[in-house]
């Protein structure tokens, strides 16, 4: 085992922008919380070294022309993003979007996507096929005019999509650029086509492999992607269903079958929910007690655009409202989502007011007091959408918002006036969370006149780093004091802070705001990282840019893990956007025999640990916390960047996020005791 002090002259001596970039292995994300969090992998163990000695000089030699899809495999995250898990899926939603936006036409209603044995992916639609014939100005047939060439595509103009999601043209021969091979079949004409690419380049050209009846139409699509691209080509299964799930929400006329077959026993889920975004409000409000049934729907049509607004109350205190244009889910939100939030206020306000629900002088709600317990989808089609980025994230169209505006003005105002007695309860809902707004504004001004959130006021058991740069500095939030004090011997005082927490704090899914401004147990954790919570969020006075939660490996630090990362979730919230937030993975168990030490974190490592060294029995010690590891032991295991596994959080699905935490952390019960009993994992008791 490494003299600790040795390893940490090696940090001492090594630049500053290196010595956080330096994680161990890849390690999946997030346990506690797995359903609504992404897999995110933490591997930084290399570091690029930039060679400047040919640097000197810059002439046309240097200025490299990339060629048809060249461009899309030197630099892959231009239009998928990154090669991670989340990448690899952008491509089998780039086929799929093309299936749903045949949909939109009216000439779809049927979508598979099969997971094959070797790795591949098909996805097969009942659509009218992508066109065969020669293409008039290219002079190849144009379903490989579509797949070998970017910004090629039928949504450009020309009347074959009149609302599509895909409006670059890139999406097929992104997909096929990043493929080791694609085959693509077409069933049109009563013939059956077939051509074949490999990493963009055509291998097979177009050919008739059949026939067919004439009213069988459709695209088949099979892709492998490039394991030369992605590190991972193993797709998620799970993570497929909660995407396509919403697909099928926001699209009630198609079908979509997903069907694993890479499993022994293939696995197969069906999706199609005739009620819409209706029955999507329904599905996301399942595990909460609502106000009202069912939800409120608002669907009109103006001229080309189609907008459509499902929205029901329940009793929690957090807001989840969706937006979607074309079916893209736009997560930064928009110009539909900005009328949706306006007209809401505004169409509230006036009914309280009318009926004798707010008094003269009384104040208005705000938004944020309307919108407390809603859950809302706003969708939106329209023909010419206008995103911001490839990435779509959000709708900059003007227009839309006068229309959602106008639409939620009248029909809602309709809907409140025939139906009382929910127009009450809504209003009394507001009520109550303009009151806790109205405490929580006290306890913030209180608490700042006592320096309590002040940036420049830290927590008195805050073992802070010596580092200023917030990019080179993080901070491990420590379960216990004993625990916080081997941190503190173990840590590099240079780029690591400590903070100590006693006892379980708050659960936050289970409070107004008020309340969590005054809790002591969450007060060091404000005050640590500096940037405020809630409306007063600024991420730019971040003081730590990994946040590393270090619990016990039982069930309390689990709990106490929980607990934070609903708080961060819910109150800081771009802690999780932007992946601030870490869980570091203490091991379990020290295997060692003689002189020699390896540390497990669960039964398999063991395991892996006696087939590698050949011993039969060695000698065992589990870790019931971390007090019982001495300084060396938990910065060798647990804190050395170049050593440590760490779990980054993020959020891929926020419904699925949202669901989780409710579920684990919320009012309901039995759904809860459901959760634990089809999840448990029963220890045999020792006899």
């Amino acid at each position: 085992m490494k003299d600790m002090k040795d390893t940490k002259d090696t940090f001492e001596n090594m630049d500053d922008d290196l010595v956080l970039q330096n994680e161990a292995e890849n390690i999946h994300a997030l346990a506690d919380l797995d359903d609504g969090f992404e897999e995110v992998y933490v591997d930084t163990t290399g570091q690029d070294q930039f060679d400047t000695s040919n640097e000197s000089h810059y002439d046309a030699g240097d200025i490299k022309v990339l060629e048809g899809l060249e461009a899309v495999r030197k630099r892959p995250g231009m239009y998928i993003g990154d090669v991670t898990p989340r990448g690899l899926h952008h491509l089998l939603y780039e086929i799929v979007a093309n299936s749903v936006d045949e949909a939109l036409a009216g000439r779809c209603d049927l979508i598979n996507v099969i997971l094959n044995k070797d790795g591949s992916v098909t996805v097969v639609d009942d659509g009218s096929g992508i066109p065969v014939a020669i293409h008039p100005q290219k002079g190849i047939p144009t379903v490989e005019v579509v797949h070998t060439m970017l910004h090629a595509g039928g949504k450009f103009g020309g009347g074959a999509y009149s609302i599509s999601g895909g409006l670059h043209g890139v999406g097929a021969s992104v997909v096929n650029a990043l493929s080791e091979w694609m085959a693509v079949e077409v069933r049109r004409g009563g013939k059956i086509y077939r051509i074949k690419f490999s990493r963009g380049k055509t291998v097979e050209p177009l050919q008739v492999v059949g026939t067919t009846d004439e009213k069988d139409t459709g695209t088949t699509t099979t892709f492998y992607p490039d394991n030369e691209i992605f590190p991972d080509i193993h797709f998620d299964f799970q993570a497929m269903i909660s995407r396509y799930r919403e697909v099928a929400f926001l699209n009630k006329e198609v079908t979509i079958n997903l069907v694993d077959n890479r499993l022994d026993e293939p696995q197969e889920v069906h999706l199609h929910y005739a009620g819409g975004i209706i029955s999507f409000v329904e599905y996301m409000n399942r595990k909460k007690q609502v106000l009202h049934e069912p939800p409120i729907y608002i669907a009109s049509r103006e001229d080309n655009n189609f907008v459509e607004m499902a929205l029901q109350y329940n009793d929690t205190y957090v807001e989840n409202v969706y937006s979607y244009a074309n079916n893209i889910a736009t997560i930064e939100g928009g110009s539909h989502l900005t009328g949706f939030r306006s007209a809401l206020t505004k169409v509230i306000n006036d009914y309280a007011r009318k009926n004798g629900i707010l008094k003269d002088s009384d104040s208005n709600f705000s938004g944020d007091d309307v919108r407390e317990g809603l859950t809302a989808i706003i969708s939106v089609k329209l023909p010419e959408p206008q995103f911001e980025g490839q990435t779509k994230g959000r709708l900059g169209n003007s227009e839309i918002r006068g229309i959602v505006e106008s639409v939620m003005n009248e029909k809602m105002a309709i809907f409140l006036e025939e139906n009382p007695q929910i127009g009450r309860a809504i209003c009394n809902k507001c009520i109550a969370a303009s009151q806790a707004r109205l405490a929580a504004k006290k306890a913030r001004e209180i608490t700042r006149r006592k320096s309590v959130f002040e940036s420049n006021s830290l927590p008195g058991k805050l073992v802070d780093c010596t580092s200023q740069d917030p990019a080179l500095s993080e901070i491990f939030i420590v379960e216990g004091d004993s625990a916080g004090g081997t941190a503190k011997q173990g840590r590099e005082s240079k780029y690591q802070a400590i903070l100590p927490l006693w006892g379980k704090m708050l659960n936050v899914e289970r409070a107004r705001i008020d309340k969590v401004y005054n809790n002591e147990k969450l007060q060091p954790v404000v005050l640590a990282l500096g940037t405020g919570i809630g409306e007063d969020f600024d991420i730019t006075k971040l003081r730590y840019h990994k946040v590393i939660i270090m619990a016990d490996a039982d069930v309390d630090g689990a709990h106490i893990r929980t607990l934070l990362l609903t708080f961060f979730y819910r109150y800081m919230r771009p802690l999780v956007d932007n992946s601030n937030i870490y869980i570091a993975c203490p091991p379990l168990y020290k295997v060692y025999q003689g002189n020699e030490t390896f540390y497990a974190y669960d039964e398999k490592d063991v395991e892996k640990i006696k087939a590698e060294t050949g011993w039969t029995n060695p000698k065992m010690q589990r870790y019931k916390g971390l007090g019982e590891m001495d300084p060396d032991q938990l910065w060798e295991t647990t804190m050395d960047p170049s050593r440590r596994k760490l779990l980054q959080v993020t959020a891929e699905s926020f419904q699925d996020a949202d669901e989780t935490i409710a579920l684990l952390m919320g009012d309901e019960v039995e759904p809860r005791r459901n959760f634990i009993q089809e999840n448990a994992q029963y220890a045999e008791i020792d006899t």
